[in-house]
């Protein structure tokens, strides 16, 4: 019997080659009929045998491999159709659904083809097709159509327009299609912005080799490359980019060049290859071939394999690969602004003329038990949305303070932003406000509700209250538990633990050492650490011996005096509370600890003292500090009760006090969410915030939760930390709005 249908098909089916794959699918059936691209997605029509038609259906589950198809709708039409399979023009009216695809790393067939010295794009640092390539940095609107990209200004020359309209060939209306003929140009800059002769890959490779620092235009902004076994290079790159201690990512040719750097296990090896291509934090080997300054007293080194063309032709010998920015700035992704603000860090810039819409920044991620934990969500994964409830409002979630991003969610999808940075700067918050404003027109998304943090001084809070729209506040640390739920795709309630550095309470304290009774509408502070001052308020997070001298520790430790000049008036500040905020958190509890073992007064970055002190736990340590719950709804646990015990051992001379104070972490969640589910029934715990990114006191804990029969979620596809805020917030607004 011969039928006649329409289908839709919704996901991320645009600039992946789906059309192709539908039309050899169609005609590899014996099937008439059309597809084309639309506002929505792509519109097929098919006509033939019921069972061709069927099986026709059945083949659109397995897509070309950029390809995400959530949604297929089929409705009956009368037969009659034309004949052969055609695909037929975009249509761009209707409001705008289509998803747009991630970024994606160079596919084997054009790095055959940019090796092959036959092929006319030998060596050519732009070659893409519909499996590969730029695209959410070089979209400007929807359909995915080449008029709507920053390809548009690049005409295509007769043998790429040849390929282009061809439904056989692999860049069948791949947007990004160019050549050497027709396409982008590369061009190696001096620092004062004058063309440089020779080929501009060959003499950006002897500029490093000679110890310089390279400016590199890459797919979402500029790096900062230098060589990684060049220790002064690597030093010159630190101290002119203000960047004293956080460790660099490295990118290296390939996997044999990743294993003689750090051990690499089979879910590490499928990061590390896969089409997103993220920096993936790895196990450092002993005596790695490293200039020391990549990632000083680390025993993790963030690796990245190239994923772009140019990546691939330059990065012979391991370099460093860093955002393209000073400390704290979002990364340059405009060339104007990368040749002022880079140009006295970088001696020159390999550059091109094709322009980046959308700057992004390079994804962190690890694996924790064989599955992926991001730590910064961006290129390559980014605007892949996250699945909410369907129905309920329009929401733009503005994320917090630190690490930030924003969440716009409608129609049972959030697309969180990439991330952003702390809005501490002009720079910064005009980034996130051009990348709202570019959010709401390519997804087509107006907001009805703004959802925020309750902390009045954060800037994305007053962002918020200047949109004249209704407002959703939603507290931090039920963000971040609401966060977790979100990314497992569970509404609670469950036992949340929110363990961060701070974030504003709702009785205007500083969080941040949280047990909740939570669901995606509300929470209930079920226990917490006992507050201690914060003296000096942000001047204690910069420097961690503030929290040991807060803790009470005694005046004889080595802590006490090698900050001997300030500790008595920071002990008198902490105990009159005059600029010193209580706080419950337990990143501050952390500092304290590291401070207290002479791992760092002082800080670079934001958690330094707690990667530092991570790294000098003992792995085969079991042993554990007492933890006493003290009260009830809330219960309270006494830091100080830890701190002391650690300065116990450190007397005792033991060896392992850094591991123990991890396994009492550890302890301390286990107790409490066991206290919880004896009132509550409870069985499932949610882990979030940015103390829960240190991987050894996630499996300490995880592994007592499980032990105890607990259920236990974890970060999946947003980061435990402020990362994921905005889409806590987002699924909180949805929520209230759809039980209202």
């Amino acid at each position: 019997m011969r039928i006649r249908t329409a289908v839709r098909v919704e996901g991320v089916v645009q600039g992946v080659g789906f059309r192709p794959f539908v039309h050899g699918l169609a005609t590899g059936l014996g099937l008439a009929g059309l597809v084309g691209n639309d506002a929505r997605g792509v519109f097929i029509e098919v006509e033939g045998d019921r069972d061709a038609v069927e099986r026709f259906l059945g083949g659109l589950r397995e897509p070309p491999p950029l390809a995400v198809v959530e949604r297929i709708t089929t409705r009956p039409l009368p037969p009659g159709g034309p004949r052969g399979f055609a695909i037929v023009g975009s249509d761009a009216t209707g409001r705008r659904a289509a998803l747009v695809a991630a970024d994606s790393a160079t596919c084997d067939a054009c790095l055959r083809e940019l090796r092959d010295p036959a092929d006319r794009r030998h060596r050519y640092p732009f070659v893409n097709c519909t499996g590969c390539g730029p695209r959410f940095t070089i979209v400007t609107g929807v359909p995915y159509d080449r008029p709507n990209t920053t390809m548009a200004r690049f005409a295509m020359c007769d043998a790429c327009a040849a390929e282009y309209h061809d439904p056989a060939d692999r860049r069948f209306h791949a947007q990004p299609v160019c050549c050497p003929a027709c396409g982008p140009r590369l061009v190696l800059r001096g620092a004062d912005g004058r063309a440089l002769p020779g080929d501009p890959v060959e003499a950006a490779r002897a500029f490093l080799a000679d110890g310089g620092v390279l400016a590199l235009k890459g797919l979402g902004g500029y790096h900062l490359a230098a060589t990684a076994r060049d220790e002064s290079a690597v030093a010159a790159l630190r101290s002119r980019k203000h960047r004293a201690d956080k460790p660099f990512a490295v990118m290296v040719a390939d996997l044999l060049a990743a294993r003689l750097l750090a051990e690499v296990d089979p879910a590490e090896e499928a990061l590390l290859t896969s089409p997103r291509r993220p920096i993936v934090l790895l196990h450092r080997r002993a005596g790695a071939p490293l200039a020391g300054a990549v990632a000083p007293g680390n025993r993790s080194i963030g690796v990245m394999l190239p994923y772009t063309p140019l990546h691939h032709l330059l990065a012979a010998e391991p370099l460093v690969m860093t955002s393209g920015n000073v400390s704290d700035e979002p990364i340059a992704h405009r060339d104007e602004d990368a040749f002022a603000r880079l140009g006295a860090i970088a001696g020159a810039f390999l550059t091109h003329d094709r322009p980046i819409h959308v700057r992004t920044d390079d994804s962190v991620t690890r694996v924790f038990r064989g599955r992926e934990l991001p730590v910064r969500r961006s290129r390559g994964y980014v605007p892949a949305p996250v699945p909410l409830p369907p129905g309920g409002p329009a929401v733009l979630a503005c994320g917090a303070q630190l690490k930030n991003t924003f969440c716009l969610a409608h129609d049972g999808r959030a697309f969180v932003s990439p991330h952003i940075g702390d809005l501490e700067n002009y720079e910064t918050l005009r980034a996130y406000e051009e990348g709202v404003a570019h959010f709401r027109r390519l997804f087509a998304i107006t907001p009805s509700v703004v959802a925020h943090d309750l902390h009045p001084e954060y800037l994305s809070t007053k962002y918020a209250l200047d949109r004249g729209l209704p407002l959703a506040g939603v507290q931090h640390h039920h963000a971040h538990v609401a966060a977790c739920l979100a990314d497992n795709e569970s509404a609670g309630p469950v036992i949340g633990v929110a363990f961060d550095g701070t974030g504003y309470g709702t009785d205007g304290t500083l969080w941040g050492g949280e047990f909740l009774i939570a669901d995606l509408t509300g929470f209930e502070r079920a226990g917490h650490l006992l507050p201690v001052p914060l003296p000096g308020g942000a001047a204690a997070i910069r420097e961690p011996w503030r929290m040991a001298a807060a803790y009470g520790v005694p005046a004889g430790l080595d802590v006490a005096r090698r900050n001997a000049a300030s500790w008595d008036r920071v002990v008198a500040l902490a105990r009159r509370g005059v600029g010193s905020p209580p706080t419950s958190s337990v990143g501050r509890l952390f500092d304290a600890v590291a401070a207290v073992l002479g791992v760092r007064d002082r800080v670079g970055y934001e958690g330094q003292a707690a990667v530092e002190l991570e790294q000098r736990a003992d792995l085969d340590e079991c042993g554990a500090y007492p933890v006493r719950l003290d009260g009830d709804a809330p219960f309270t646990v006494r830091g100080a009760d830890i701190v002391a015990a650690v300065v116990a051992d450190l007397d005792a001379g033991v060896p392992v006090v850094a591991a123990r104070f991890h396994n009492t972490v550890a302890r301390l969640v286990v107790t409490g969410a066991a206290r919880l589910r004896e009132s509550t029934g409870l069985t499932t715990v949610a882990l979030s915030g940015g103390v829960f990114q240190n991987v050894l006191l996630l499996d300490r804990t995880v592994t007592g939760l499980e032990t105890e029969g607990f259920e236990v979620l974890v970060h999946r596809r947003v980061p435990p930390n402020d990362g994921g805020i905005s889409l806590g917030q987002a699924a909180v607004a949805t929520a209230r709005a759809l039980t209202h």
